[in-house]
């Protein structure tokens, strides 16, 4: 038997059904040893000067690790799948170690993507475990492991619980605090246009006046446009001239990490996690006509480089589905983009390109659908044409003005036939120069500058990419982690830095200006690159970091002063008797118990200087507890009054202080009401056996089973983007509700 060791269960499942009865593959579910949660885990040697990390199998990986020895025992041949990336290299390294196993006698094998000619080409081409690679990945997790665990107790023990600080993280942090100072200290400027239509309806921007070119701040004030307007309207304008030139736009590059992120948050408003998860899925395995395969190559990448074979089966989809026009002379290449990217690794595209988006509809779930088509779409589109336009240029001229109005048209369409274009053409009227042209209207119009807008999830990425802080696997996980830990807060597609984002900034760039310095973020990046590339010493690297980095720390420990943004009030809670602390929240300053959040006990601070105001004090009733006999009272929370035990802290029973409202249709799995609740994330339906039943939907459930293959869940009705559908409360698959019949 021969065995073959991936990453994922679903990934495990395709590549089982392209091999014959003598192969067992079985995934690692991710890394099997790491770093222990529980301490440091990094030896550091101070004569010699060596940091050995101390890895270790966790609890919840035993199990794994265990039935993957078993394995390994009885195979013939031991080959490690893992992803080809510096991550999987250090997986299946740390996984012939739990094994037991030299990590160079194992072959390991690499593929871009999941089919079945992709992985019989792997194993007939399998190469060691390459070690600088590994090194590369122990380099930035001990760098980050030292990072977060010195720097992390610090901002907890000055600023507040919880905080954390890391590489990526704080300097990523900087680049959006940065943006929200720009914006608070941004002072709006005045400026006026005059705005001017000329007849027959054409719009034209007033280009210069008197002689001189005016750009968009010239007119300052409304007596200088009144002024310039009024000398205008008397004058007399013809057709000074016209220009018309041919314009190519060029076809767009094919996808890879980053670029994937951004134009799926741009177009289908995804964020670049969910965006992940989704080519995860695609990239793993999904059903297709000829059995289960991944239909997308390896979506973490930072290269533009694509398969030979792949361009030209491109190529013969384009001139086959779209004629000899749209097909270029030769095939189009795009170079390597992000500095570092990795010549080995490919771009994302389809892997199969007779899997159309319309093909993929009948198998793919509507996200996934939605994603497969823009990565269809793209790869087809780069090795079209370009598209060709026809610029036009009008300039209008008087005694002391000159207009310009510009217009263009699609002459060819290329690679936008494709890909599609909400561009309409801007047409501009024939005419002649020399030929009087009569001013329709013309307005002094003021505006007011504005300031920079904050980051969205997909700028945010543009910018980390360009400024080489990260790497395609680490761009989604970084803004997780800063929402996690309450720094930003992502509003109408706007990332908001929250107060102790600003205060854990300025803390940060005062004693550690290293951490959240872009520059020596993206110069350790190269570092990474160099040691995975080009043998370069990796201890030397953690040493000449790990010294200087634990004297900053220690330093910081005596000089920075706290800044806690919780500070005792001199009183204790009146219900569990714990000590008070004065907070800021996002709304301002309140007090609240510090024996959070076992006790939720808080009181408004309307205003500076005034007095603190208790919570009000609960209303008695009639009723009694059915846990420990004492009368019951009516508190206020989140989601509206409820009954509480007046014995609390001592005993914490509650229920809802009007029956709940029950569902139409009993509980699809176990028969038992339905019932309407409240909860912190929000109103959902449950059931009222819970937890043994641990039925659940956001949406009130129907009488109507899923039709979806393979799916056993039920209906519930809801509004999406505004239109009643019903959803399946397990697969999500939405059905229009006017299509119902």
């Amino acid at each position: 038997m021969k065995l073959i060791i991936v990453e994922s269960p679903a990934k495990a499942r395709t590549i089982k059904n392209f091999l014959g009865k003598g192969y067992e593959v079985i995934a690692s579910k991710g890394h099997i040893r790491d770093l222990p949660k529980s301490r440091f885990g990094i030896k550091v040697d101070e004569e010699a000067r060596t940091l050995t990390p101390e890895y270790s199998v966790s609890k919840e990986n035993a199990p794994t690790v265990k039935q993957i020895q078993e394995l390994a025992k009885k195979a013939d041949e031991i080959y490690i799948a893992t992803d080809e990336d510096r991550e999987g290299e250090a997986i299946g390294w740390h996984i012939a170690h739990a094994i037991k196993k030299d990590p160079t006698s194992l072959p390991r094998i690499v593929f871009h993507e999941i089919t079945k000619t992709a992985i019989a080409h792997a194993l007939e081409t399998a190469r060691e475990i390459d070690m600088d690679r590994v090194n590369a990945q122990q380099t930035r997790r001990l760098l980050d492991r030292i990072v977060g665990y010195k720097l992390s107790p610090l901002l907890s023990s000055k600023i507040q619980k919880g905080l954390s600080g890391g590489r990526v993280q704080s300097s990523t942090l900087k680049i959006i605090v940065d943006r929200e100072r720009e914006i608070k200290a941004f002072t709006p400027e005045e400026y006026w246009t005059i705005d001017t239509v000329f007849a027959p309806g054409i719009d034209a921007n007033l280009y210069s006046y008197e002689g001189e070119k005016l750009d968009k701040l010239a007119i300052k004030n409304q007596a200088m446009a009144e002024a310039m307007t009024e000398r205008i309207r008397g004058e007399a304008f013809s057709v000074n001239a016209i220009e018309t030139k041919q314009r190519k736009t060029s076809t767009p590059p094919p996808f890879m990490t980053s670029t994937l992120q951004q134009t799926a948050s741009s177009k289908l408003g995804f964020s670049p996690k969910k965006t992940m998860m989704l080519a995860q899925t695609l990239y793993e395995g999904v059903k297709t006509p000829t059995g289960t395969s991944g239909v997308i190559t390896y979506m973490r990448t930072d290269s533009l480089n694509m398969a030979k074979e792949a361009v030209e089966a491109a190529r013969d989809t384009i001139v086959n589905t779209y004629g000899e026009k749209y097909l270029p002379k030769s095939p189009k290449a795009y170079g390597k983009k992000a500095k570092g990217a990795q010549e080995a690794h490919e771009a994302i595209r389809p892997t199969m390109l007779d899997f159309t988006p319309q093909v993929a509809a009948q198998y793919l779930k509507p996200d996934e659908l939605k994603l497969y088509r823009l990565i269809y779409t793209r790869f087809l589109a780069c090795q079209m044409t370009d598209a060709v336009f026809e610029q036009q240029s009008i300039t209008f001229k008087s005694e002391s003005a000159e207009y310009r109005a510009t217009g263009r048209k699609l002459l060819f369409d290329g690679f936008y036939k494709v890909l599609g274009t909400d561009d309409k053409d801007k047409l501009l009227p024939t005419l002649e120069e020399g030929q009087s042209i009569a001013l329709e209207s013309i307005a002094p119009t003021q505006h007011f500058t504005e300031p920079p807008s904050r980051y969205s999830e997909a700028s945010l990425i543009k910018k980390l990419e360009a400024e080489g802080i990260g790497r395609p696997s680490t761009y989604a996980p970084t803004i997780s982690t800063l929402q996690a830990r309450s720094y930003i807060n992502i509003e109408k597609r706007q990332i908001v830095p929250t107060e102790v984002a600003f205060t854990v900034t300025e803390l940060l760039e005062k004693h550690f200006p290293e951490i959240v310095d872009a520059n020596f973020t993206a110069n350790m990046e190269e570092i990474l690159d160099k040691i995975a590339d080009e043998h370069h010493d990796w201890q030397s690297v953690l040493i000449d970091f790990y010294f200087p980095f634990m004297e900053e720390i220690t330093k910081g420990k005596k000089e920075i002063k706290s800044l806690k943004m919780a500070e005792p009030i001199g009183r204790n809670c009146p219900e569990c008797g714990s000590e008070l602390l004065m907070r800021s929240g996002r709304y301002g300053k309140f007090i609240a118990c510090s024996g959070f959040p076992k006790c939720k006990y808080t009181e408004q601070v309307a205003e500076e200087g005034d007095e603190a105001k208790p919570a009000a004090e609960p209303e008695t009733t009639d009723e009694v507890c059915d846990k420990c006999g004492s009368p019951m009272v009516i508190k206020s929370g989140r989601n509206g009054k409820f009954l509480a035990c007046s014995a609390y802290p001592k005993c914490k029973n509650t229920r809802p202080l009007e029956a709940p409202k029950e569902a139409a249709v009993p509980c699809p799995d176990c028969g038992g009401k339905l019932l309407f609740r409240q909860s912190r994330r929000g109103a959902f339906w449950g059931c009222e056996n819970y937890p043994k039943c641990k039925f659940i939907s956001k949406f009130e459930p129907t009488d109507k089973k899923c039709d979806q293959e393979g799916c056993d869940g039920v209906l519930a009705r809801r509004t999406y983007r505004g239109k009643e559908v019903y959803e399946c409360v397990k697969c999500k698959h939405r059905t229009p509700i006017e299509e119902e019949a």
